[in-house]
């Protein structure tokens, strides 16, 4: 029994390590020149996303913002941020962040502890730092680039480095996808669902403005997106590359 578990992991592994072996294949093929090369496909999903928000998920977290008092939307965002923690510290540990994954580490149970399940963020009162790792980061940081530019449907902006870090991420340290896995798909759901909501309130105003203030959205989208990545990788250094593209 065993040696069938060791067999059964050892053949993940494996699994795993192709899949990354053909991502950093793939991404080396997608130039910084040619960062799109599938932007007709992502418009259309861009257009599909754009239609879907404002017919459905807009109008609800809007709703949501005005009937919700701020005490409580805090508390449900702290909440959510607090589940990202696993992720983090994983991730912190891959990238080698042995000191940040302590801190990452004494957030979690200070927050999953004193602050009630996150809903309190007792860490952030204390002045304990905050941070944000998933398993595109850790690629990233390991010299693996983003590959071509992908938008999903729904979710929004990505990369094909950055999906299969969600993809990772979704199998190994995600508590809500855990959920999903233990056979409560109900309580999966809900979880989800929420956490949309929770995080389109949060990016009502920045919409708004791309909407505003950009002639193409799609194309300052993507650019944001892109350069924001590449920031966090570098731990908020601005990427060299942006820096001669805004010359």
């Amino acid at each position: 029994m065993q040696i069938d578990t060791m067999q059964t992991k050892m053949m993940a592994l494996g699994k795993t390590m192709i899949l990354l072996a053909s991502l950093a294949l793939l991404s080396s093929c997608a130039t910084q020149a040619n960062k799109d090369p599938l932007e007709g496909m992502n418009r259309g999903i861009y257009k599909f996303n754009d239609v879907t928000d404002k017919a459905l998920i807009k109008p609800v977290a809007s709703l949501y913002q005005t009937i919700t008092p701020t005490p409580i939307r805090k508390g449900i965002n702290n909440f959510y941020d607090n589940l990202t923690s696993l992720t983090t510290i994983f991730n912190d540990l891959l990238q080698f962040k042995f000191s940040q994954a302590m801190t990452d580490a004494g957030r979690f149970v200070i927050n999953s502890t004193v602050g009630i399940a996150g809903f309190i963020d007792v860490a952030s009162m204390d002045n304990v730092p905050k941070h944000k790792e998933d398993f595109g980061q850790t690629l990233g940081h390991w010299g693996v680039s983003d590959g071509a530019y992908l938008v999903l449907p729904i979710l929004g902006p990505s990369s094909l480095r950055d999906t299969t870090g969600l993809v990772f991420d979704l199998a190994t340290t995600d508590p809500i996808a855990y959920a999903h896995r233990k056979g409560d798909v109900r309580l999966h759901n809900q979880l989800r669902v929420g956490q949309l909501i929770d995080k389109r309130t949060e990016l009502l105003t920045a919409t708004d403005l791309i909407d505003e203030a950009s002639l193409d959205p799609y194309a300052f989208t993507r650019d944001a997106y892109l350069q924001r990545r590449a920031s966090l990788v570098q731990d908020g250094l601005v990427p060299e590359e942006f820096i001669k593209d805004d010359e």
